[in-house]
């Protein structure tokens, strides 16, 4: 009888570990980053609903891939599920990047019915490469860092600018300012080693690089609201069963809803964090808005001319 209790259970330890699966999941940014610990609750949440079955180890701030690679890691089943910042395949289709163009969606609700309009193009552009998306959650809108006050878009001129995107490297370039590709991670250094003086980025990103450091003013002009995307490699989703599926798309669709929650949070909190270091928090002059919205027009009338079929379906959806 004990021998038969003993193998029982022997079968089903190894039944168990033939079925369990072990994930890798790179991300960009660091273990402060709302987004991150939105993705831990979310791998949390599929490792208790699965009992184990499925267990995502969470690799922060490029420990594993560099941002740029994220996105091809889990294409080519290197990893099987990763997250980045959408717009950073606008190189593939414009219809990725239409949420860091200025001015288009400014606020939450822009936003979420931008994506709204967005997701069914990206699943679908997404799905030609074997990617699937669970859930996009958007960053709190983006302001102006600099040393000093800028008044007009005149004033800068001539400044070395963070960019993160092409369409930063327009804006900038439209402004009079140089572009300079940096990530997240290299912000601090590229300001103190003078590469940059100047970028347009979250709060959050701005305390989470202790911006105090190394600028003295914030204005939030609301650009734009981009957003980062986690997406599944399709075929290894394919191979979870029923169950693990199941548990994969209600965790994905509760961290939707929450870290959309947390970016309205963090875009109070993280403002005022900003102050109380030290920087100077200013409402942009009705003149710097005016001439920043007049070179998001003439960039949204290039995107336009450029843009596929889909990419223009999203902007009519959003639109109407």
């Amino acid at each position: 009888m004990k021998h038969t209790i003993l193998c029982a259970a022997a079968a089903m330890a190894l039944a168990t570990s033939a079925t369990a699966q072990d994930w890798d999941m790179p991300t960009p940014y660091g273990d402060a980053t709302f987004h991150t610990q939105n993705i831990v609750q979310f791998t949390d949440e599929v490792r208790a609903a699965t009992d184990g079955a499925l267990d995502i180890t969470v690799h922060s701030a490029g420990s594993l891939f560099p941002h740029s690679e994220i996105k091809g890691a889990v294409r080519n089943r290197s990893v099987p599920i990763g997250e980045f910042f959408l717009s950073t395949l606008s190189n593939e289709d414009l219809a990725f990047g239409i949420d860091s163009q200025p001015f288009v969606a400014t606020s939450y609700d822009e936003a979420a019915k931008l994506w709204d309009a967005q997701k069914p193009v990206i699943t679908e552009l997404l799905a030609e490469q074997g990617l699937m998306p669970l859930y996009s959650v958007a960053w709190p809108a983006q302001g102006l860092y600099t040393n000093g006050e800028i008044a007009t878009v005149e004033d800068l001129n001539g400044l070395r600018f963070r960019a993160y995107n092409a369409a930063l490297e327009e804006f900038a370039t439209l402004a009079g300012a140089a572009p300079v590709q940096i990530e997240a991670s290299d912000i601090p250094q590229a300001f103190a080693t003078g590469q940059v003086a100047a970028m347009i980025t979250s709060p959050s990103t701005g305390v989470n690089s202790t911006a105090w450091d190394f600028v003295t003013h914030y204005t939030p002009i609301n650009a734009w609201v981009p957003k980062n995307i986690v997406v599944v490699n399709k075929r290894m989703f394919d191979g979870l069963d029923a169950d693990t599926q199941a548990a994969v798309l209600a965790a994905a669709e509760t961290a939707q809803t929450r870290g959309w929650e947390m970016s309205a949070a963090e875009a109070e909190s993280m403002t005022a964090a900003l102050a109380e270091n030290g920087i100077t928090v200013y409402e942009p002059s009705p003149e710097l808005i005016a001439g920043l919205q007049e070179i998001g027009a003439t960039m949204l009338e290039n995107w336009k001319a450029s843009a596929s079929d889909s990419a223009l379906a999203i902007l009519e959806s959003y639109n109407n």
